[in-house]
């Protein structure tokens, strides 16, 4: 009975779906700068001791701007994601500045047959996921805008990205993210339970040039899109990840 119960406590209930098998990557796809839908350049993306890696060794000449997205198979509109992320090693060279371990799941993306062969970001709303220096504060669970925009307490928020009030995690700690998200209602981030942000109706941008093709009659609303998990040239990886409609 002991057993039973600490199981119960470990794993999550029936509803829960479980969106990586922890053995390798199907049901996800990879769309890196410069590449077709499906390359996994340089072995961007794998699987290793249950995590999915992001690791840059076949990057023998650099970054060089290549912003990669593994996307999951299956679009979702209302729903609560949990997965844990760490940050491990060292920046691949020619990382820009600002992507010093730093990385991030992509929700209400656009679907990936629709972008650019050279577009760096999909469009979508980011949940950044920042790691800290040995000293000094840096928020994890904040919020991007990628070709969208948000409004924020009854306010349209339209800068690129927006703080949250977490706390700063340093070295290769396992950090858990949670992200409940509404269609196009409420969006609340969540780290290691707390609510760090909240936001809602995530829309098109319509002065930005990759949105600008998705909209169509002149609607903005995001009601539901793809998931993706970020390449953004620091090594990350991503463990337990599951997902419950609501």
């Amino acid at each position: 009975m002991l057993l039973a119960f600490a199981l119960a406590l470990t794993q999550p209930d029936e509803k829960w779906i479980k969106l990586f098998n922890e053995r390798n990557l199907d049901g996800w796809k990879p769309k890196i700068t410069g590449y077709s839908y499906g390359d996994n350049f340089g072995n961007t993306f794998r699987v290793k001791d249950k995590a999915i890696q992001v690791g840059y060794e076949g990057y023998t000449d650099g970054f060089n701007g290549r912003f990669g997205h593994l996307f999951y198979k299956t679009p979702f509109s209302s729903y609560i994601l949990k997965l844990e992320y760490r940050f491990t090693g060292e920046q691949c060279k020619g990382g820009p500045g600002w992507a010093y371990r730093n990385s991030g799941v992509m929700i209400h993306g656009q679907d990936p047959a629709t972008i650019g062969l050279k577009q760096e970001f999909p469009v979508s709303a980011e949940v950044q996921f920042l790691g800290g220096d040995p000293t000094g504060v840096r928020h994890t669970g904040n919020l991007c805008t990628p070709g969208t925009n948000v409004v924020r307490n009854g306010k349209l928020w339209t800068p690129h990205c927006l703080d949250s009030v977490s706390d700063t995690f340093r070295g290769e700690t396992w950090v858990q993210a949670e992200i409940e998200v509404h269609g196009y209602g409420e969006v609340i981030h969540r780290i290691n339970g707390t609510e760090v942000m909240r936001y809602e109706q995530v829309q098109l941008d319509p002065n930005d040039n990759d949105a600008k093709p998705l909209i169509k009659n002149g609607n903005l609303k995001i009601e539901g899109g793809t998931i993706s998990l970020q390449s953004e040239s620091h090594p990350v990886e991503f463990r337990n990840i599951f997902l419950k409609k609501i």
